[in-house]
């Protein structure tokens, strides 16, 4: 499914290296793709298609960056790490869930960020590890 084609009213999106099928399930528990690597206690999504391109290109692991349309199986609330603490008012438009994620289509035909953009970004992901900042779960 390309990127231009998506028609639902409000489609989440879920940006990872792993490679998935619809009918998938994204569930917690598995390595955190960032901080130590622990497992995460939640699944994440947003609403925003930019958001969910960062997750696909900052995730750990080799291989291209994928992103999934996914469907909730269970309550979602907005995502504390960025809503609290980066962005007020939730304009990521990032959520969370405890429960799984189905995968419904993989999109294509998306624009990752400029190299030097993406560059700024790891590196400010470094400085942060550096200082003992670790991703919060």
């Amino acid at each position: 499914m390309r990127a231009s084609e998506i028609s639902y009213p409000t489609p989440f999106f879920h940006g990872t290296k792993a490679e998935l099928r619809p009918g998938d399930l994204i569930v917690a528990g598995r390595p955190s793709n960032y901080g130590k690597r622990n497992p995460a206690s939640w699944v994440y999504m947003a609403a925003a298609l930019d958001a969910a391109i960062w997750g696909a290109e900052l995730a750990v692991g080799e291989g291209p960056g994928r992103i999934y349309l996914v469907e909730p199986t269970g309550p979602i609330e907005d995502d504390p790490n960025l809503t609290d603490k980066k962005f007020p008012g939730n304009p990521t438009r990032s959520y969370r869930s405890r429960e799984p994620l189905r995968v419904v289509a993989e999109v294509t035909g998306w624009q990752g960020h400029p190299p030097e953009r993406l560059q700024e970004m790891r590196a400010a992901l470094e400085r942060l590890r550096a200082q003992g900042v670790e991703a919060i779960d």
